[in-house]
């Protein structure tokens, strides 16, 4: 994750950290906005100054969920390509994910914990049928697909210290307030290519996501507006997904979204989620349309890869028949 910048000269009042913090959910009580924020909503004036910690933090809480505590829905349809240097871009999958959030205050701690869970489905990119198997044109083989159900991804927001400190960094054009997050990750993986030739590409697990928040600057700043409205383009480079089998194969998957945040909640969904896909979420993991309810520290979160890795050591020692592999299929 990337560390304080130098402040760039055409934002020396609105510049700050671009980073984000690992997760939580929140307190109980002082749902309202910290720092100096209470004092000018009172007066009647805009109700935060972007460039204090507490009022920073709040502002993108404000684009990212509910400060009241309520949840608040967001959709992401998108798409996910095939990055092969030298060969050439192919279109994998359509995809569409839904995250659902809720934030709390925690005096005692100068935090918001920040509840959330999160899904996102491999669609076939020509019918938009949600995918139970893939047939890998480079391998030739038919696998199943694993969507990513990720149970729980809280986040904690320590308005004070931390690893990565507010103000974060944020862009003023007119009414538009853009808040830029850029996380690169490069750390050990937990599937080695010594234990996992078939399903890992490399020792090394490295990727990284990019958002842009984008929403209304007077939203924002009206003390009486506690969820403002929000578009969020998301972008994240991997590499193979554990279910395709393809081992140390050179290649990337790009992936690019953007995530609408429903006003209405489920009254919008149908605006920006198919019905197929709706249906597949009500009948297959209907918790992905609400945020937990219980806190869990973010250190507890399982991603798709320690998912994919439990998966693949559950189906071996339960045996795989000759020349079966644990995502081979079909499964019997």
């Amino acid at each position: 994750m990337p560390g304080r910048r130098p402040r760039p000269a055409a934002f020396t009042r609105r510049s700050a950290l671009t980073g984000m913090a690992a997760g939580a959910a929140l307190g109980g009580a002082g749902l309202l906005m910290p720092g100096a924020g209470r004092a000018q909503a009172a007066r009647g004036r805009p109700s935060l100054r972007l460039d204090d910690p507490a009022d920073n933090c709040t502002a993108l809480l404000k684009l990212q969920a509910d400060i009241s505590g309520r949840e608040s829905i967001a959709v992401f349809p998108g798409e996910a390509w095939a990055w092969i240097p030298g060969e050439g871009n192919s279109k994998l999958f359509r995809t569409v994910g839904i995250g659902v959030s809720r934030v709390e205050w925690v005096p005692a701690e100068k935090s918001w914990r920040f509840y959330h869970r999160e899904a996102l489905l491999y669609l076939d990119p020509n019918s938009g049928e949600v995918l139970e198997s893939w047939y890998n044109p480079w391998t030739k083989r038919r696998v199943e697909v694993i969507h990513i159900l990720n149970d729980h991804v809280n986040r904690y927001y320590q308005v004070e210290g931390g690893r990565f400190p507010f103000p974060w960094a944020y862009e003023v054009n007119g009414d538009d307030l853009v808040f830029r997050i850029s996380i690169f990750r490069f750390e050990d993986s937990v599937m080695p290519r010594r234990d996992y030739p078939l399903h890992s590409q490399s020792d090394k697990y490295q990727t990284t996501e990019l958002w842009g928040m984008i929403g209304s600057l007077a939203e924002v700043q009206d003390p009486k507006v506690t969820a403002a409205a929000c578009v969020t383009s998301w972008s994240r480079i991997s590499g193979w997904l554990p279910f395709m089998e393809m081992g140390n194969a050179p290649g990337q998957i790009v992936y690019h979204s953007h995530s609408h945040k429903l006003r209405r909640g489920l009254k919008d969904i149908d605006n920006v989620m198919p019905a197929n896909v709706r249906a597949w979420l009500e009948r297959h993991q209907p918790k992905y349309f609400n945020a937990p309810t219980a806190w869990n520290s973010p250190a507890d979160s399982i991603g798709i890869w320690k998912y994919s890795k439990a998966l693949i050591d559950e189906r071996r020692r339960a045996g795989l028949k000759e020349g079966q592999t644990p995502f081979s299929w079909p499964r019997n």
